[in-house]
């Protein structure tokens, strides 16, 4: 009992001395009153083209110190994804309106480029204290959120486009006071800790909310080009008329300004992802494994029949026989006993089939952990891709992938090989006709682990191609499990049918089972396109799109394919090394 209570008073000392820590992202700032904040502003964007361009592609206004490219990580780059500083400052708690620039009389290419831009509906993203921008508008008293704001807008029945050029912003922030809790950031800044030094600027106002109105308004240049950035101007109210907008067209001078307002919010520093984040759709997710594990109660019954009333009936009274009995039942023998001699006989183009479970296998463990650390939330969100990502992807090919394969083939040659637990005969033995084709069966199996992901397969593409937030990690971890086990289910129950109707090349079905989900996946791409992509224009963004569909088909039909074969392989060798051949 003693002992007992010294190691509860260590445990409680110990604890005394912890100190809490937040991991994930980038530790949270607070500023003092009047400290600059520099919004950054992200590649336009448009669910039309689904081609990113720089902010910096239109004539917009550049900071004064010019334009500095922010940090980037790898996922960035590929989305294309360009963070850059932007001229938009602030100074916390001051609330202002000021003025930017003029631009210089458009040229024609510059006046055919915003109106290529405001007609395929491309949005401004900017970022403040890494939150995005959100826009709220309200349509028939509903409140619709959106990130970013248009580059301009054309009137109904008119040939007209109008720019926008003043942004009204409203920044909520929450009074902060240091509480002596240890962080540890992970920001651009890299990892460490807050050091003493800096915990008496812990205290002051953090940013929860970033929010933008967007307004098109028309100046007189001749009186704008008088001011000096970041001059004061007088408030603006955001016009209804048209002839009081900024028109685009050649010749004109187009002035941008803007004005910020700050507002003490009671959101939490920890709470402010949740207007982005908002769990709206958490009844169709639950929905959506309530229905996955259905299938999976069904497809065990299934296993639960064949191991523990087929397979071990037969073995049990295959073994029970005598020599001479159990001669003589072989010649009697008839499902997945009679391909004894032939189950093991290697397939066609087993090479192939060997490179394809490989990669199979790197690309469900480096999904696994990717979808972990994002439901634990170890993955930081932070833009077209430049040249020098193409040597970064290299170089981790080269330094990592291809070593990483040269020690696994080098050790694989030298590990033992995989003892078959019967013999092989020398001649195939004939497989029966059967009245129709087996693939159709394999194909058929499919739309059971399609059953399982096409739910949130929604929300991803929605993600992708809509520029909306996916934020259900958690969620997503639980449907990769199941997917993993109604693959493997599948290919288990698909393999021993074959097996009963005497087909031992099981091989390929038990891998295509599970593996020709892949095909729901593009074909649901493809109904993706037709009717939630309706405003996907031109053929070039179309064919992108496609691409990008059958890049990851094929990479789910790799993974699915792989968990499929590897379990049918060793309850195929689990079931026939039960068998006792001479």
């Amino acid at each position: 009992m003693p002992g007992i209570c010294s190691v509860f008073l260590l445990v409680v000392l110990f604890a005394h001395s912890c100190h809490g820590f937040y991991l994930p992202g980038s530790y949270m700032h607070t500023y003092s009153t009047s400290d600059t904040i520099v919004a950054k502003v992200n590649s336009l964007t448009s669910i039309e083209t689904e081609l990113p361009f720089s902010y910096y592609s239109l004539p917009y206004c550049k900071p004064l110190g010019g334009i500095k490219k922010s940090a980037e990580n790898l996922g960035e780059l590929l989305m294309g994804d360009q963070i850059d500083n932007s001229p938009y400052r602030f100074k916390m708690n001051v609330n202002e309106s000021l003025y930017v620039c003029t631009t210089s009389p458009l040229n024609e290419h510059e006046v055919k480029l915003l109106k290529q831009r405001t007609r395929d509906l491309y949005q401004v993203n900017m970022i403040l204290d890494n939150l995005p921008v959100m826009r709220i508008a309200k349509q028939n008293g509903v409140s619709i959120q959106w990130t970013g704001f248009p580059v301009g807008f054309t009137p109904p029945n008119s040939n007209d486009d109008y720019i926008i050029n003043h942004l009204k912003f409203k920044v909520l922030v929450h009074e902060y006071e240091g509480s002596g809790v240890q962080i540890i950031g992970t920001g651009e800044e890299g990892m460490g800790v807050i050091s003493e030094a800096d915990k008496k600027k812990a205290s002051g106002y953090e940013i929860v909310g970033f929010e933008v109105t967007p307004c098109s308004v028309k100046y007189d240049p001749e009186v704008m080009t008088k001011l000096h950035m970041y001059e004061s101007i007088s408030p603006v109210n955001c016009p209804l008329e048209l002839d009081k907008s900024q028109i685009i067209r050649e010749r004109e001078r187009i002035s941008f300004t803007y004005e910020v307002e700050f507002v003490k919010s009671d959101i939490r520093w920890p709470s402010r992802w949740d207007a982005y984040l908002k769990m709206e759709g958490a009844r169709v997710h639950w929905f959506s494994i309530l229905n996955s594990l259905m299938v999976i109660t069904f497809l065990a019954g299934i296993v639960f029949v064949i191991f523990l009333r087929t397979v071990r009936r037969d073995l049990t009274r295959y073994e029970e026989l005598d020599k001479e009995a159990q001669a003589q039942m072989n010649e009697e023998l008839s499902g997945w006993k009679l391909v004894v001699g032939d189950v093991f006989r290697e397939p066609d183009c087993a090479k192939l089939l060997c490179v394809m479970i490989g990669d199979g296998v790197q690309i469900t463990g480096m999904a696994a952990v990717t979808i972990v650390f994002a439901a634990f939330g170890f993955i930081k969100s932070t833009g077209a891709i430049p040249i020098s990502l193409y040597f970064v992807l290299l170089s981790l090919w080269f330094c990592i992938s291809v070593p990483l394969t040269l020690v696994g083939g080098f050790l694989g040659t030298r590990a033992e090989a995989i003892q078959y637990p019967v013999r092989t005969n020398q001649i195939p033995r004939e497989i029966p006709a059967r009245k129709y084709p087996s693939w159709l069966l394999v194909l058929g199996a499919g739309t059971l682990p399609f059953g399982t992901l096409f739910i949130e397969l929604f929300f991803i593409l929605s993600s992708i191609w809509l520029g909306r937030f996916y934020y259900v990690f958690g969620f997503l971890l639980i449907v990769l499990l199941l997917l993993i086990i109604v693959c493997a289910e599948v290919s288990v129950v698909l393999t021993y049918m074959h097996l009963c109707v005497e087909d031992w090349r099981w091989w390929w079905k038990a891998f295509f089972a599970s593996g020709s989900v892949a095909l729901y996946v593009f074909l649901y791409s493809i109904n993706y396109l037709v009717f939630d992509l309706q405003s996907l224009s031109g053929p070039v963004s179309a064919i992108l799109y496609l691409g990008y569909s059958m890049i990851m088909a094929i990479a789910i039909m790799l993974s699915t394919g792989t968990i499929g074969f590897i379990t049918s392989f060793y309850f195929v060798h689990y079931l026939f090394s039960s068998v006792k051949i001479d």
